[in-house]
């Protein structure tokens, strides 16, 4: 098939990381990127190639098919709603938006316009995890009826000082649920499904210049009955681990490892640790743990982490527009993964347990 015409919207830290990824997806071709700072606009173009653009609609005028939206994600749902308008597909940062009301006119005015609309969720994309879901959909779990989201995980001083909008309730909307959880939360939500009720707490441990949630505790109750668990924080120095579990109604366990070691910054740090398996008693297979996990840690020697899994979901959202399919995450993913983040603030504000949907 013609490579499809990829553009990027902001040329932020996180906007390098999509432009590496690109070059490793055959089926793409970069276009450029726009920014308002014209000199950081040209000199993104001539670090990663293509064309310095001031302003979207120029970008939209270049011939683009696909563009990738890394502004900070309170400012997503206005270039999202515009290449929409112009038929342009559109594959969005996490979290999709700050906002419900955002996501919800995203999806509508992709759906009026009749292209495809997936945000960035490339942890779907690991070995282990991938391993995780298949194991449900062939039934080894019984009915998943149990779930757990832990992060111990840590940010600096300097972490919320390299961006002004970084730790502030107008700028960033929220904290360690909005900025480092939205991964976990889609895993979480893709392996058990939608959740039904939510009951959620939040504080700030030690972060006392930042306004934000830099921990954030939440029980689940998903529509299909089983019951989930959040402990997500970035206030343990200097960070440790990122679990996503699933216990099975047949007593079966699985689990994977998404993040360990020092803590990633996109744009910043590298991913130096593999994702790997770390539970597994399926019956009859309580035994291949360690061939699972030897397996996690050589793909993870073959590729780069920081940029691979990225290729894989960028390399699927093209192909599923040229294919005419919904892309592995859709918008509507993305909106499920705010409306629990904004369920756990709202429980917490109104001290009582939310339904679902919002």
């Amino acid at each position: 098939m013609q490579p499809v015409r990829v553009g990027i919207v902001g040329c932020g830290k996180v906007a390098g990381l999509h432009a590496a990824a690109l070059r490793a997806v055959p089926e793409a071709v970069f276009v450029g990127a726009c920014d308002a700072d014209p000199a950081r606009a040209a000199a993104f173009a001539a670090t990663h190639g293509g064309v310095g653009f001031t302003d979207l609609d120029a970008l939209l005028s270049a011939g683009v098919e696909v563009v990738l939206i890394a502004t900070p994600h309170p400012a997503h749902a206005a270039p999202t709603i515009r290449a929409a308008e112009a038929g342009v597909h559109v594959l969005v940062e996490k979290p999709m938006a700050a906002t419900l009301a955002d996501c919800d006119a995203m999806i509508a005015t992709a759906e009026r316009a009749g292209v495809r609309l997936g945000v960035i969720s490339q942890r779907r994309f690991y070995e282990p995890v991938r391993r995780i879901r298949a194991a449900i959909d062939a039934g080894k779990l019984g009915t998943p009826a149990l779930g757990l989201f832990l992060m111990y995980s840590w940010r600096d001083a300097a972490y919320y000082t390299s961006d002004p909008w970084r730790g502030r309730w107008d700028t960033e909307g929220g904290g360690v649920l909005v900025n480092q959880s939205p991964h976990q939360l889609d895993l979480l939500l893709w392996l058990l499904g939608p959740a039904a009720e939510v009951t959620g707490f939040w504080g700030n441990l030690n972060h006392p210049t930042v306004e934000v949630d830099d921990t954030a505790v939440a029980a689940i109750r998903f529509k299909s009955g089983g019951l989930g668990s959040i402990l997500t924080s970035v206030a343990q120095r200097p960070g440790v681990y990122t679990k996503v579990h699933v216990h099975g109604s047949n007593g079966a366990s699985v689990g994977v490892e998404t993040d360990t070691g020092a803590s990633f910054v996109a744009g910043v740090s590298g991913i130096a640790e593999p994702p790997v398996t770390d539970l597994w008693t399926i019956p009859g297979e309580e035994h291949r743990l360690a061939e699972f996990q030897a397996a996690d840690r050589a793909a993870f020697a073959g590729v780069d982490g920081t940029t691979h899994y990225h290729a894989l979901q960028i390399r699927d959202f093209v192909r599923a527009v040229r294919e005419g399919r919904p892309p592995l995450v859709t918008g509507e993913d993305g909106r499920a993964v705010v409306e629990m983040f904004t369920a756990v603030y709202q429980s917490h504000r109104e001290r009582r347990a939310v339904r679902l949907p919002l």
